[in-house]
């Protein structure tokens, strides 16, 4: 039976159910149990009856989509150069992942098969890469100040542990013998992923910005949770922070109330080599208290930016503000002495499986990272008691 033999049936089986409840009705306008019983089935046809019509429709169109033209006509032409950049950095890679992702993977061409990991997954086009880069870069105020490193293996870093020295001796004296020592910091591999979930409908709907959407909400997952470890993870299965009581900078002093004092000592405490590049972090909750704090002289610590995009300052050193930095801790230091270690590339799945009786498809972001401050006494830190309480002038 045709769509609108379908249709011509359900018009007509309303008109019958109108009928039926108008003949039956008593002296008070309504039907008995008998035949409000019968309506109702009557109702339960028309609707199996319109069900039927929306599946032969969307069949309809199915099988309409199926029958359009696979190639269309080539009006360019041929293109006799070569295609720049790898196979994952080319704008065929890109366009062949957005394809796959709206057609289910049931369309994987051999582009993207070529950038397939060994477990079924497929690795994130470079440029894909460089977009998620540059969010948690945007997003991660360490991965700013720190130094970030390429790695394919675990990366060893040589820190000197001792220095020679000299020394004065006499004429026809022997020689002064010292030892150098150096130790090695090890960069491992911690897994890090961001999981999302997304509608089929969503999914399908081609108006809608799918590829800015996923990279976007992935990046700030990924540079949240990264900032917190790179701030106070203890090293065990994430990163070492460097407000990490092992492993972190140094606490060089401890106040029960902040008073401008304890800010010009925190500055002081830093050796001058670090003193050049040095920055302060801090919570957004102590800041307000902060800016309050005045010297010897009654002079304001706080400066104020002047020009967009700079950091406000402190003291004369630019302050970052982090949501993840402890409400009773102050750091201040040479955070390119922070070293973030990206192991290989991220790598981005498709889970259509585990949420498929949802008609919820699921997307995986991972990366392998590990951070260590290389040198301790590059960051010294200020713990305020225990409360983060902060005196005003």
């Amino acid at each position: 039976m045709t769509i609108m033999q379908m249709i011509e049936k359900r018009n007509k089986a309303i008109e019958a159910a109108r009928a039926f409840a108008a003949a039956h009705k008593n002296e008070n306008n309504t039907l008995n149990d008998a035949d409000y019983a019968e309506y109702e089935q009557m109702e339960k046809e028309i609707q199996d009856i319109s069900r039927e019509i929306s599946r032969m429709q969307r069949e309809d169109a199915l099988e309409q989509e199926l029958n359009k033209p696979i190639n269309t006509p080539l009006t360019s032409k041929p293109f006799k150069g070569e295609i720049s950049g790898t196979a994952r950095a080319s704008e065929e890679y890109r366009k062949a992942m957005l394809g796959a992702l709206r057609s289910n993977f049931a369309d994987v061409s051999n582009v993207l098969r070529e950038g397939s990991d060994a477990d079924g997954g497929y690795l994130v086009p470079e440029e894909y890469d460089k977009r998620i880069i540059d969010v948690l870069n945007g997003e991660n105020i360490m991965r700013t100040l720190g130094t970030k490193i390429k790695t394919s293996g675990d990366h060893k870093i040589n820190v000197a542990a001792t220095k020679p020295a000299a020394s004065w001796i006499d004429e026809g004296e022997p020689l002064v013998w010292g030892d150098a020592t150096f130790d090695q910091i090890l960069l491992d591999a911690h897994k890090l992923h961001v999981a999302i979930k997304v509608t089929e409908e969503l999914l399908y709907d081609n108006s809608f910005g799918l590829e800015n959407y996923i990279i976007t909400q992935f990046g700030k997952a990924l540079a949240n949770a990264e900032e917190d470890a790179f701030l106070n993870g203890n090293g065990r299965g994430r990163p070492t922070g460097i407000f990490a009581a092992t492993g972190g900078g140094v606490i060089s002093g401890t106040t029960t109330s902040l008073k401008g004092d304890d800010i010009i000592n925190l500055v002081y405490a830093l050796k001058r080599p670090y003193r050049k590049k040095a920055a302060f972090i801090m919570n957004d909750k102590i800041l307000a208290s902060v800016r309050t704090l005045k010297d010897s002289e009654g002079q304001y610590l706080w400066q104020q930016s002047f020009k967009d995009g700079e950091p406000e300052r402190l003291a004369g050193y630019p302050v970052y503000t982090s949501e993840y930095a402890p409400t009773n801790m102050i750091s201040f230091g040479d955070y390119s002495y922070y070293n973030i270690g990206d192991r290989g590339t991220r790598s981005f799945k498709k889970l259509t499986e585990l949420f498929a009786g949802n008609d919820m498809v699921g997307f995986v972001a991972k990366e392998r990272v590990d951070g260590k401050l290389v040198l301790p006494e590059a960051v010294q830190i200020l713990k305020i008691g225990s409360t983060g309480k902060v005196t005003k002038p």
